[in-house]
């Protein structure tokens, strides 16, 4: 039986994914699946609609959280006591959160956003479809305590929770943000998606080098994401559509557009552009359009 590409999907579909069948959508949809993260605090560029559906209304498919709090759940222009599960509701998308496998010498990080089996497991009982393994900036998150959390929290809940990881940028920490024995340690300790810089965002990483890794992941019957975390998500539309091209050309799966426009969402003209890039025009207005 064929899944159901996320292109196809009508929002109530699309925010149901989870586990094997979110991630053989993805598959399915062979490189046009757009992720847009959206900081939770940030005040909403629209006042009264919240960065989340905004980012959902320019066309992303999916969405994920950062800076969220899983001992207090809160999402900027979410009035509710389960914002996850409504954003999803208003949205009709799958949502991920952000987790951050801080090094023990960071005493002074949240513990409700650091990275382990209690925090991960609430992330999926609030309404999660998937959690991301990766560092903000200073946050000192690096390769090894990724690797170390990443099996900690597969060995607790199991395959059929949907785990990325990687690191967008250098996270504050002196060492290659990717590499082919890094690549290869995250897919051994569990990853489902192998989350990479996207060519031309972190300095020296190459179309070449992502190409290489998103093999390795294809390899093992895993996915890459091409990650946008270097503010550019806040550039011209010339250099997002070559950015987006490059990723697509890189093999990846799903293309990810950071939540630094401005501050709190990519900027709206930027995910139309970057979705039409990977997929056309068809692909992006049906999505902007689905309701039902």
């Amino acid at each position: 039986m064929t899944t159901t590409r996320i292109l196809d999907l009508k929002p109530p579909e699309l925010a149901s994914l989870c586990g094997r069948a979110l991630l053989d959508s993805i598959r399915n949809s062979e490189g046009r699946t757009l992720l847009c993260e959206t900081v939770v605090t940030a005040p909403p560029l629209l006042g009264d609609i919240s960065n989340g559906e905004l980012a959902a209304a320019m066309g992303a498919d999916l969405l994920l959280l950062n800076i969220y709090d899983v001992y207090q759940p809160y999402i900027a222009g979410i009035d509710s006591v389960s914002p996850l599960e409504e954003l999803k509701r208003r949205t009709g998308r799958c949502i991920g959160v952000n987790l951050e496998p801080v090094p023990d010498d960071h005493p002074g990080f949240p513990p409700s956003r650091r990275a382990n089996r209690e925090t991960a497991r609430l992330a999926f009982d609030q309404g999660a479809s998937f959690i991301v393994l990766t560092g903000n900036p200073h946050s000192g998150v690096d390769n090894d305590t990724i690797c170390k959390t990443l099996s900690e929290i597969k060995a607790e809940l199991g395959d059929l929770r949907v785990v990325a990881a990687g690191k967008m940028h250098g996270s504050g920490v002196g060492e290659p943000v990717m590499t082919d024995s890094v690549a290869n340690a995250f897919l051994a300790a569990g990853a489902d998606i192998l989350l990479l810089p996207a060519p031309g965002t972190v300095p020296g990483v190459t179309l070449e080098q992502v190409w290489q890794w998103t093999n390795l992941a294809h390899r093992q019957g895993k996915l890459a994401i091409s990650a946008i975390g270097t503010s550019q998500e806040g550039a011209d539309l010339a250099t997002i559509r070559h950015l987006a091209l490059d990723a697509k050309k890189s093999g990846v799966d799903i293309h990810h557009l950071g939540d630094a426009g401005y501050f709190g969402v990519a900027l709206p003209e930027n995910i139309q552009a970057y979705s039409i890039a990977i997929r056309g025009r068809r692909h992006t207005f049906r999505r902007m359009a689905m309701r039902t």
